[in-house]
């Protein structure tokens, strides 16, 4: 049996912006003109000078969501 310690969560992995990039169809200017609007979710520092960074998949698949959801509303 596997303990769950090893397994990340789904809500806990973190993914990179190339990732990102192909997950949402997003660049990366647009990425990141929406996180300086505050219309995209922020990213995590992977290191202490922040020159590595990755986004959470639940907040990006969030921010999916509510895309869907606003385009659907209107």
């Amino acid at each position: 049996m596997i303990k769950e310690s090893f397994a990340t969560p789904f809500s806990k992995q973190i993914i990179r912006r190339k990732e990102v990039e192909t997950i949402t169809g997003l660049s990366r200017s647009s990425i990141y003109r929406e996180i300086a609007a505050n219309r995209f979710p922020k990213p995590i520092k992977l290191t202490p000078n922040g020159t590595s960074v990755g986004w959470l998949v639940k907040d990006i698949y969030e921010w999916i969501e509510q895309r869907i959801n606003d385009s659907r509303a209107a």
